[in-house]
């Protein structure tokens, strides 16, 4: 088992700085938000993506993917009735599959939930056609650049569709596209009826990262959230991928977060840096 952090939480710090800190805590990857590098990643020319990626190297850190796709530029949406809008913003999503490749990325995140919501005046089926042609192509695209996206299934409070495991899942195995597979969130799977474990048992094989939060949105290891079950269920599924820290509460301060959230974890899954 590998553990990441995101990169969010260190908002505002240098990027070396950021990586020596992540590494000396004892991370083996990061996850980068794309939103805290710029507002759009087509203004990070190829110079900063060599730099980016080689701090990373030097600190022998790996660079896992991204996450929080379109938190910048504004106003774009996969599900929508506007076709110029839909294109528009799968160029972009094109464009983060590159910037991800370009960095040794893997994997991009897809959470994303105002952008994917079905807005009013489209249908459910409409919106699931919608995402069915968007996915596919940019499935296609990420393909070409040995990267897989994984679509995450938030909360029936964050967005109004892929708000369960199984409805995700289920779009996942439709859709079969080796490079567009789904991820799991603590924090999401607490709000199923199901338990925590028998959705990791049910999405086997099918979830390609994992991240590791606390029902009240903080790290792991702050709330009352118990892993215990959870890292034997991932033991038991043989993942072993990325489990990495995605906090929504920064009170602590990155420091605190990073450290308790990595003791934690390396305490439950009982491992070491790669």
């Amino acid at each position: 088992m590998k553990l990441g952090i995101c990169s969010e939480v260190f908002n505002g710090w240098d990027w070396e700085e950021t990586c020596e800190f992540v590494k000396r805590t004892g991370y083996d990857g990061i996850e980068i938000a794309p939103f805290t590098l710029a507002k759009s990643v087509g203004l990070i020319g190829d110079a900063r993506r060599s730099e980016l990626k080689a701090v990373a190297k030097k600190h022998d850190l790996e660079i896992i993917g991204l996450h929080w796709l379109l938190v910048s530029p504004e106003g774009l949406a996969i599900t929508t009735t506007d076709a110029l809008l839909r294109e528009k913003t799968k160029a972009y999503f094109f464009e983060l599959i590159r910037f991800c490749s370009d960095l040794g990325g893997k994997v991009m995140i897809v959470g994303s939930p105002k952008q994917r919501n079905v807005p009013e005046g489209m249908t459910y089926a409409a919106a699931i056609n919608s995402a069915k042609e968007f996915f596919m192509d940019c499935a296609k695209e990420a393909g070409r650049s040995g990267v897989t996206l994984c679509l995450e299934p938030l909360s029936t409070a964050e967005t109004n569709i892929f708000s369960t495991a199984k409805e995700t899942l289920d779009f996942v195995k439709e859709l079969d596209h080796p490079n567009f597979q789904m991820m799991l969130d603590v924090k999401a799977m607490s709000s199923e009826s199901k338990s925590i474990p028998a959705i990791i048992s049910d999405c086997n094989g099918y979830f390609k990262h994992f991240h590791a939060n606390d029902e009240n949105k903080n790290g792991p290891g702050f709330g009352n959230t118990d892993f215990v079950p959870i890292a034997a269920a991932l033991n038991s599924s043989g993942y072993d991928k990325y489990v990495s820290v995605e906090v929504f509460n920064f009170t602590p301060g990155p420091e605190v977060i990073a450290k308790k959230s990595c003791e934690y974890l390396k305490r439950i899954f009982k491992t070491e840096p790669h």
